[in-house]
């Protein structure tokens, strides 16, 4: 009898739960989406693919989604999946008692609201919206929403609370040891779509390994160690600092993905100082933006001076066009705004290692071309607190990532009387962004986003620095395992030979 394979994938904290997209955080994000699956998925690129859906139509008025489902879809415990299934489990999200994190982007409280869900026949499902949404499918497939999951009606218990997922994704869920780890099992009826190349949490996703285990490693020294020992099969996120070592192991092999976390410095527009634009596009004149991605990622990044991450469809040669360094060009800026050398403080934290290494190659890069940059470290809370208050000249600050550039641009731009956390406040701007989330056609989409580049190089109410990077090291026996743009490790189309 064949020897049964395991994956051990270390994750530096325990899940949450294991209901789809309900008390979750992105580590228990990364485990339920092995079990269970939804209509569409984010592709590696960020655009949207059919997953469990095999076709996708959109009626003339934006306002019908119609999906046509794959045939031979089952689920764990072998029952088909209808479209039955899919109206039940939209009804239980809907339902305020499942506390379904993206209950409010449907229920009339975000842009969408479904108004009804239609299963004219078994493999046929319609949701009707009561106005266009280009954001639809997008915040269907978004992972902290589970990707909107189905599950059997039997991953409940009969008095309707929850007990185990029962999807149709690659693997089973088998048992989950609390602080020590979460084991799921193959699922030999997966019907698989595609040919073997994996594509974000499209594609193919064939399972490979018999078991996987996750094993809870809270201690990123103690994870590395593990690997090293022979412990565990793949560190899905070791720190950059440690990618050179690891690099010159033998034993070890390394997969390293840009995601579509943002890094930036955000710079507050009604700051007295800092509302004049000459003095703001002074200070993006003064920064070296690729020499600090490559200092601060240890070379693993490459600069990006757009909202709109280097992975997306939606990022094209318009959005590599980006400030140029040009020390001159900062001096000749300042003595236009007429500065005087008023102080600029810079607010950091070291929660993030490589925040805190921007903003002190930031700070020295400002005073080079005569600006009184100094740097204020705060607790990451209290970092936060000022940064939705406004209350800060500039700061060091990430994002994490954000899948359509709609919603990139959304995290930075709003009306600042509403929203004192927002950066760019322009009403022209705001227009377009309002009118990308209404129209799904590419083409239209892309002329905005590149019209807002346009803009938002030129009024400086931020300077995008850099994406983030994702660096994963594995045991040279682990065939397959690639480090993903969504930032979550996958354990489908990975083998492990003897």
């Amino acid at each position: 009898m064949a020897q049964q394979s395991t994956l051990r994938i270390s994750l530096n904290a325990d899940i949450r739960g294991t209901n789809p997209g309900v008390n979750r955080d992105d580590n228990t994000d990364a485990v339920v989406l092995h079990v269970v699956e939804g209509l569409v998925a984010y592709g590696e690129n960020a655009s949207i693919q059919p997953l469990l859906a095999e076709s996708v139509s959109v009626s003339e008025d934006g306002r019908a989604y119609t999906f046509k489902l794959r045939q031979g879809l089952k689920f764990h415990n072998g029952a088909g999946l209808t479209s039955d299934d899919v109206a039940w489990n939209w009804k239980r999200y809907m339902d305020p008692k499942t506390e379904w994190r993206c209950l409010a982007e449907f229920d009339g409280r975000g842009r969408s609201q479904v108004e009804a869900v239609e299963t004219p026949d078994a493999q046929t499902v319609i949701f009707r919206l009561t106005k266009p949404d280009a954001l639809f499918l997008a915040t269907l497939a978004r992972t902290d929403c589970a990707m909107t999951g189905i599950v059997h009606k039997d991953s409940l218990k009969a008095d309707g609370s929850w007990d185990k997922p029962i999807g149709t994704g690659p693997f089973k869920f088998e048992e989950w040891r609390r602080g020590e780890f979460v084991r799921l099992s193959k699922f030999d009826g997966y019907a698989n779509r595609g040919d073997g190349k994996p594509d974000g949490y499209s594609g193919s996703k064939r399972p490979l390994v018999d078991e996987v285990r996750f094993m809870v490693i809270p201690d990123s020294a103690a994870a590395k160690a593990a690997l090293l020992r022979g412990n565990i099969d793949v560190v899905p996120d070791v720190a950059n600092a440690d990618v050179k070592e690891l690099k010159a192991n033998s034993d070890l092999g390394l997969s390293i993905a840009q995601n579509m976390g943002i890094s930036t410095l955000l710079i507050q527009t009604r700051d007295p100082l800092l509302s004049n634009v000459k003095l703001r596009q002074a200070i993006a004149a003064a920064l070296d933006t690729p020499q600090i991605a490559a200092a601060v990622t240890e070379g693993l990044a490459k600069h990006n001076n757009s909202v709109v991450p280097l992975a997306s469809t939606y990022h094209t040669a318009a959005h590599d066009q980006g400030y140029k360094y040009d020390p001159a060009a900062a001096q000749k800026l300042l003595q236009e705004a007429g500065y005087k050398g008023e102080p600029v403080v810079i607010l950091t934290n070291k929660r993030y290692p490589q925040t805190f290494a921007s903003s002190v190659l930031i700070q020295a890069m400002l005073q080079s071309v005569g600006i009184n940059a100094t740097l204020e470290v705060l607790e990451w809370g209290t970092q936060l607190d000022r940064y939705s208050k406004g209350n800060y000249q500039v700061m060091a600050f990430p994002y994490s990532a954000r899948l359509d550039p709609a919603l990139s641009y959304e995290s930075v731009m709003g009306p600042k009387d509403k929203q004192p956390r927002k950066v760019w406040d322009n009403p022209e701007a705001q227009a377009l962004l309002e009118k990308s989330m209404v129209i799904s056609g590419k083409g239209e989409r892309q002329k905005i986003f590149d019209e807002l580049h346009r803009r938002f190089l030129a009024e400086v109410p931020c300077v995008m620095i850099y994406n983030g990077v994702e660096a994963s090291a594995f045991r040279k026996n682990v065939q397959g395992y690639n480090a993903s743009v969504l930032s979550k490790p996958r354990a489908w189309e990975v083998k492990i030979s003897n």
